[in-house]
């Protein structure tokens, strides 16, 4: 909004300052402060109003240090960090860029789901929360209507070379299906290709390859964030690393400067999503102050479905969703542990009659709990291997 009125201010009347809302780094600085702002103003007062209405979480004994404690704790805190990403890109984005518009229905639609999810455990004292196949729905909704509106919409889009006139240097904008290949020189993938080495007569149907392949990632990346939130500190630190690596990402493959010079996709209109980047940031490390141990408040499935959902439609957004497993390896080491626990299991006990478990406990960082570790020391060691997988998940824009 701030920006719509700062943009008519120095057409009509050349209001000294107003230019500074035209560039992208001064407005994701703002979205930031503003974020964290918000989180240090009312962020206490979200988790009383929580506690008020008797939101706290009922913890299911699993024999683990400390658990005791946590009975009680206020939890769908995951509105704090809804709310601090909401308004400031409300106040600084452009609001009829294609790529917000999609972010602020993703952060809306998986934190109803979420929200309802917490809503029947804490109120209806239900501690399976919304039955799994309506978040699957729900999920594979959003994934159906990110995938189509990225498919159809004219302003998603990639740059291309012009054939007819490469000798002029002349290029194009067209839609494409294409995402980018790490480590590979000419790293350039089009989901067509997946159909089309069959027949070429397949190519109208590239759609669907490309609609189905974006729900996977949305349902696999959303649910391996609610795995990963299960002690204090990690999911929000986790996702604070993978979210501002895609933050550099969207600036680069934005920037036709930058990305002439990295030679990487140049996808117009995505650096809008710095923006949103740069709340979502400032969201989840303010959130931090209280869900750093011992944590004040838990973001429950509202926070944990919605950052997993955002990162994967933001990784989508700039063509580096082949990246989330090295990425988001956190998540996914979290989301495999459960499925080898839970195969391996069963295995056993079919073919011996006795269920056995490789992991002490599944999620991951509950096995380094039975190990004695404590948790504040487990989430700053997953933290250290986030960055690092960061560092590796940023080589990749030269490394081919």
């Amino acid at each position: 909004m701030l920006y719509y009125l700062f943009e008519y201010l120095e057409k009509s009347f050349q209001l000294p300052g107003a230019s500074l809302f035209q560039f992208l780094s001064f407005r994701a600085a703002i979205a930031l402060l503003v974020s964290l702002i918000l989180n240090m103003l009312f962020g206490k007062k979200v988790i009383s109003i929580l506690r008020r209405n008797q939101m706290g979480e009922t913890v299911r004994d699993l024999g683990l240090e400390g658990q005791s404690e946590k009975e009680g704790t206020p939890t769908m805190g995951g509105i704090i960090i809804i709310l601090a990403t909401m308004i400031p890109v409300l106040l600084v984005a452009k609001l009829h860029n294609i790529y917000i518009i999609l972010l602020m229905t993703t952060t809306i639609w998986m934190g109803i789901i979420g929200f309802l999810d917490d809503f029947i455990k804490v109120r209806k004292k239900n501690k399976q929360g919304l039955k799994g196949r309506f978040k699957i729905i729900g999920q594979l909704g959003l994934g159906l209507f990110v995938g189509m509106v990225l498919y159809i919409h004219p302003d998603v889009t990639i740059r291309q070379e012009n054939p007819s006139a490469l000798e002029s240097g002349f290029s194009i904008e067209e839609k494409s299906t294409k995402t980018t290949i790490p480590l590979l020189k000419n790293n350039e993938l089009d989901y067509a290709d997946l159909i089309t080495w069959l027949s070429l007569d397949l190519e109208p149907y590239a759609w669907i390859v490309f609609v189905l392949i974006v729900t996977f990632i949305v349902i696999a990346v959303s649910n391996g964030a609610n795995l990963t939130d299960g002690i204090d500190g990690l999911a929000a630190g986790s996702a604070a690393i993978i979210v501002l690596t895609l933050g550099l990402f969207a600036w680069v493959s934005g920037n036709i400067i930058f990305s002439d010079y990295l030679n990487v996709m140049y996808i117009p209109r995505v650096s809008e999503i710095v923006i949103f980047i740069a709340a979502f940031a400032g969201s989840l490390v303010g959130f931090l102050w209280f869900n750093a141990y011992p944590a004040q408040v838990f973001m429950g499935d509202t926070g944990s479905l919605t950052i997993g959902g955002i990162i994967a439609v933001l990784a989508i957004m700039v063509r580096k969703e082949l990246l989330i497993p090295v990425l988001c390896g956190i998540f996914l080491i979290e989301n495999l542990s459960v499925v080898i626990q839970v195969s391996y299991f069963k295995y056993t006990k079919k073919k011996r009659g006795i269920g056995k478990r490789i992991f002490k406990m599944a999620p991951l960082h509950h096995h380094y709990q039975k190990l004695g570790y404590h948790e504040s020391k487990i989430v700053a060691r997953f933290w250290i291997v986030g960055i690092m997988l960061a560092i590796v998940s940023l080589v990749t824009l030269k490394i081919r």
